[in-house]
């Protein structure tokens, strides 16, 4: 008979043996790092040039029903709030707003004890002699920082080493995404080329960081590449002889750039991370396949490879449809309540949005094929090496 505390005990004995030192000093930093930026963020008033103030009493004014001409019921507050400035000149003061809510929360929100906002501060006092003032925005970015480390945790756990080189991959894309919009702002440069090259850096950063230099990475990186531009020149193509009929760019209306470019460019990028997917899943199997059995028949290769391709077209494809549809429910809503035609509701929010599932779903399918021969070339050199 098994004792289940010695049973325990000897598990957690065994898991600390196999803990090198290296993964103790990475452990640690890890742990440094979070609460260092934790303390940070929530102590990090005096590096913002706007006042902050953190709210310590509400108190609700007034409670009135309201109906409006679509018979849409909705409730309206008046919240007075007490606030001490965190920041500024007027550190440790005492501030107050009164802020306006409904229930349905469209436009405004009701506020917490504890909530740190940011504020303006009005010159005249109360009768008190306390601060007045209006709120301009609520303080998150310690809720984005909680959000971003269980991210990171769950990553660093699933993934180990290669969750760790993903979190490396993403911020390195991140950089390059960002000096590359700076680029194309403050220049002349082509948007497309610029999308182009971001394309094969984001492909090349990321599969080499995860997977590292071997003949899977390289056949994965060469089916993105063909499938994401192939996706493209379709797109292009498709756009061009239908005379972009049905495309509605009132969305993009105050841009003071070329918005088809500005479009097609999305299009690019858009279709990347699903094509990446794909090709990389293909890829990967294609080689476990050989690895299990290396005298493996390219036939056998071809016709588990397009059974793996069959079963995740269709994912991929709904995960493209959900993802570029999911941003645009709210406002279908208020076109539908409003009572919008259901057809020009959807023409109006969703023409871009199917467009770009159309060319990632596009992409998809041609991917499959693509990284099905590509995987197949490059298993056959390393057989012949």
């Amino acid at each position: 008979m098994i004792r289940f505390p010695s049973y325990i005990g000897g598990i957690f004995i065994n898991t600390l043996k196999r803990i090198t030192n290296s993964k103790i000093i990475f452990y640690t930093f890890i742990a440094i790092c979070f609460i260092t930026s934790v303390f940070f963020v929530y102590h990090n008033e005096a590096f913002y040039d706007r006042p902050i103030a953190e709210v310590i009493k509400t108190e609700i004014k007034e409670s009135n029903p309201v109906t409006d001409m679509y018979e849409n019921d909705d409730h309206l507050y008046t919240q007075l709030i007490t606030a001490e400035l965190k920041n500024g000149k007027e550190k440790g003061k005492l501030i107050h707003f009164t802020n306006e809510y409904s229930t349905s929360g469209a436009f405004d929100q009701e506020y917490h004890v504890g909530n740190k906002l940011f504020v303006s501060i009005k010159g005249n006092t109360d009768k008190n002699g306390d601060l007045t003032g209006t709120i301009l925005d609520v303080k998150r970015d310690q809720f984005v920082l909680i959000v971003a480390w269980i991210f990171i945790f769950a990553l660093l756990i699933v993934g180990k080493r290669q969750g760790l080189f993903s979190i490396v991959s993403l911020i390195v894309n991140s950089l390059v995404l960002s000096f590359a919009l700076d680029l194309y702002v403050n220049s002349n440069i082509n948007l497309i080329f610029i999308s182009g090259v971001c394309v094969l850096l984001f492909t090349v950063i990321s599969l080499i960081l995860i997977n590292g230099l071997n003949e899977k990475t390289y056949a994965g990186i060469v089916a993105t590449l063909v499938g994401t531009f192939i996706s493209l020149l379709i797109s292009a193509l498709v756009l061009w002889i239908t005379n972009e009929n049905g495309i509605r760019y009132e969305e993009m209306q105050f841009l003071t750039r070329p918005y088809r470019v500005i479009f097609m460019a999305g299009l690019f990028i858009g279709a990347l991370g699903a094509v990446m997917d794909v090709s990389i899943t293909m890829a990967s199997s294609m080689f476990a396949l050989f690895e299990q059995k290396q005298d493996i028949s390219n036939q056998s290769l071809k016709t588990s490879g397009m059974d793996i391709g069959k079963d995740i077209m269709g994912t991929i494809t709904s995960i493209l449809f959900f993802v570029y549809i999911c941003g645009s429910i709210p406002m279908l809503i208020l076109y539908l309540k409003n009572s919008y035609p259901l057809g020009q509701t959807l023409s109006l929010n969703l023409s871009l949005e199917l467009a770009r599932a159309l060319a990632g779903g596009i992409g998809v399918v041609l991917t499959i094929p693509i990284s099905l021969y590509t995987s197949i070339f490059f298993i056959n050199r390393k057989r012949a090496k």
